[in-house]
């Protein structure tokens, strides 16, 4: 029973690690694998402690966003009008007559 089991996995496996093979994860068109490693141990074998989080409240995600929606606003508004000015682009007053 084990011996089958094996024998199975090793079947699978070959299919899987197989270039052709529709497993496998380059054979999806635009997926690509980027391998990566994350150390969670030292070099004497030693369990590392957990990263420490830093907590994102709303009050600080509002303190970025806020500030730079504002200048993007401004730089915007200034843009537009410039281009006005030198008659690049005007936007045309429709009359609603209908």
């Amino acid at each position: 029973m084990a011996s089958a089991v094996l024998g199975r996995l090793l079947q699978l496996s070959a299919v899987r690690n197989s270039p052709l093979s529709p497993l496998s994860p380059s054979a999806m068109p635009g997926r690509t694998v980027t391998p990566s490693r994350t150390a969670v141990c030292s070099s004497s074998g030693a369990i590392l402690p957990k990263p420490r989080k830093t907590p994102f409240g709303l009050m600080r995600i509002a303190l970025v966003v806020i500030p730079f929606l504002y200048v993007g606003t401004q730089i915007s508004k200034s843009f537009a009008a410039l281009l006005e000015e030198h008659d690049i682009f005007v936007p045309e007053d429709d009359d609603d007559d209908d």
